[in-house]
């Protein structure tokens, strides 16, 4: 009973993992709010968010793992460049590049094709097996679908208010607002996201989602290739930095725009960068080898119901009967693909469960034999043995 006891804690380890991930990036997206009604530019938080992370990662990667890390090869630190562009700078800036060209509502919604793409990906590179036509496999299928449409009926259908809770009359984002507007009035015609061509920014929002689910998959391999969480992290974090940086300085080199006070923008670097992308992306990936991509990617759409919840607290929105049905879609297309991808892991190790349980083990006595070597010989057995040996030869 203990063993099997401690077998479903040890499986329950990455799922508890991923709910910790998404709640941590549910309150990156309420900082961001933060920091763009504060004024910052978007380009340089990435920036810095990720040079943050790398001050982090990098002595702890190097005392953690010091004894046990191998040689570090150029096909490592190559891959760790890729996996940088492709989950931090291009994913991250993309994003950003397509909220302000539509919306942030459209842009959020956006993001929940990152499980459907990842799926697709996983499948083309022999990370998942679709298996559409066993129980398990039509469930992470179904699972998927559900999770996306769940997470587009939250963001597109509003419906009736819900009132679970007195109101709060918070709004944090707009107070910081009117102090941005108040001091510089300029920035007040500026800072509304641009209603641009919806084209080019649903094009741009799709980019980032493929990059994103692109990420996941490199990773998975990363991960195999050099399995040392906090080095990679630490590796993959500084190209982002380097990437991110250099980007942001290519729109923006303006100090005032890279100069951190004491203020919502340093609370968001250092919640983005230590914690976001520092401590959890540890966490993140290691979920990934643990237990692929796609059981990675589909935890996503869970994000929107804690920034609903979140947004209602913090930021005076209201909560409505879209965010409600949609969240119970996200918990059972949740569940589909977990349980698909349990049902593949027991048949795949179908005598797992038999050998954890101590009622099935058979009493055995260990017989341990220890093999001497023998005494020297005595003075008359070596004064006899000439003789011997003499008779021998006759």
């Amino acid at each position: 009973m203990g063993c099997a006891g401690w077998g479903v804690m040890e499986g329950m380890k990455p799922v508890a993992g991923m709910v910790v991930v998404q709640f941590v990036f549910a309150g990156v997206n309420i900082f961001y709010k933060l920091a763009v009604s504060d004024g910052m530019d978007m380009r340089v938080l990435i920036a810095y968010r990720y040079l943050f992370a790398s001050v982090v990662l990098a002595p702890l990667a190097y005392f953690v793992e010091r004894k046990k890390r191998t040689k570090l090869t150029w096909r490592v630190v190559l891959l760790s460049f890729v996996c940088g562009l492709c989950g931090g700078s291009l994913a991250q800036n993309l994003y950003i590049s397509g909220m302000k060209l539509t919306s942030a509502t459209f842009a959020s919604a956006m993001t929940n094709l990152i499980p459907a793409i990842t799926f697709v990906l996983a499948v083309l590179f022999r990370y998942e097996g679709l298996a559409i036509r066993t129980v398990p496999g039509q469930a992470k299928v179904a699972g998927t679908l559900l999770g996306v449409g769940g997470a587009m009926l939250l963001t597109f259908y509003k419906g009736a208010q819900v009132t679970l809770w007195p109101p709060t009359h918070v709004n944090l984002a707009a107070q910081l607002a009117a102090r941005h507007h108040s001091s510089h009035p300029s920035a007040a015609a500026t800072s509304e996201p641009s209603s641009g061509n919806r084209a080019m920014g649903s094009l741009l929002c799709t980019g980032s989602c493929f990059f994103y689910a692109l990420w996941l998959i490199l990773q998975a391999r990363l991960s195999r290739e050099y399995p040392f969480h906090y080095s990679t992290t630490a590796l993959m974090c500084l190209m982002s930095a380097l990437q991110s940086a250099l980007f942001a300085l290519c729109f923006d080199r303006d100090p005032a725009q890279w100069r951190l006070a004491f203020d919502v923008r340093l609370l968001a670097v250092v919640y983005t960068g230590v914690l976001a992308s520092g401590v959890l992306l540890v966490v993140l990936s290691w979920c990934v080898k643990r237990r692929g991509p796609l059981f990675a990617s589909v935890f996503n759409p869970m994000m929107l119901v804690v920034v609903a919840v979140l947004s209602t607290l913090l930021l005076g929105e209201e909560l409505h009967l879209g965010s409600v049905l949609g969240a119970v879609l996200i918990v059972i297309g949740l569940y589909a693909v977990l349980w698909g991808k349990g049902r593949e892991a027991a048949a795949a190790s179908p005598e797992h469960g038999k050998a954890a349980d101590p009622a099935h083990e058979v009493p055995h006595i260990d017989i341990v034999v220890h093999r001497h070597p023998p005494p020297p010989p005595s003075p008359q057995q070596q004064a006899q043995s000439p003789a011997a040996a003499a008779a021998a030869a006759r």
